[in-house]
C-alpha cells in the first residue's frame, strides 16, 4: 500500500498551531498555493512547506453584505509576496475603505470556530 500525502490536512494542521505555511518546489522554486501533492504544470512532488511572510496586497475585493444585525465584511483576493494569490477574508477595517493595492499582513485566527488565515490593512498602497 502507497503512502498517501494529505495536503489539505497538512496544511490545516499547521494553521491549527497558528503556522501560516505555503508550499514550494525543491527542484524549480516555484511557490504553491493551494496545497498540492504535486506541484501544477509540471507534476513534481517535490514540494516542501515554507513560513509564510504573512505580506501582500489587495488584488480584488467585494463585500458581503448582510442583514442588520449580522456585519458586513470583504472577501478578498490577496496577492502574497511570495507570489501566489489567495482568498481570504479582510477584518478589523471598514468595508467601505477597502482598495485594490492595499497592503495587508496576514494572522491565523477563526472562522466559525475553525483556524483560518486572515488578513489586516497596513494602511498603505502597494508600490
Amino acid at each position: 500500500m502507497t503512502h498517501v500525502v494529505h495536503a489539505e490536512a497538512e496544511y490545516a494542521a499547521f494553521l491549527a498551531e497558528g503556522r501560516f505555511m505555503i508550499q514550494r518546489s525543491v527542484s524549480t522554486g516555484a511557490p504553491v498555493f493551494f496545497p498540492r501533492i504535486a506541484q501544477p504544470g509540471t507534476g513534481l512532488a517535490d514540494l516542501i512547506w515554507v513560513e509564510a511572510s504573512g505580506e501582500g496586497s489587495v488584488y480584488s475585493s467585494t463585500i458581503i453584505r448582510n442583514k442588520p444585525p449580522a456585519m458586513d465584511y470583504v472577501i478578498a483576493l490577496i496577492d502574497l509576496a511570495e507570489g501566489v494569490r489567495m482568498m481570504s477574508r479582510l477584518v478589523d477595517c471598514d468595508p467601505a475603505a477597502v482598495a485594490i493595492g492595499m497592503r495587508v499582513r496576514a494572522h491565523v485566527g477563526e472562522l466559525d470556530g475553525v483556524p483560518a488565515v486572515l488578513f489586516v490593512p497596513c494602511g498603505e498602497k502597494a508600490a
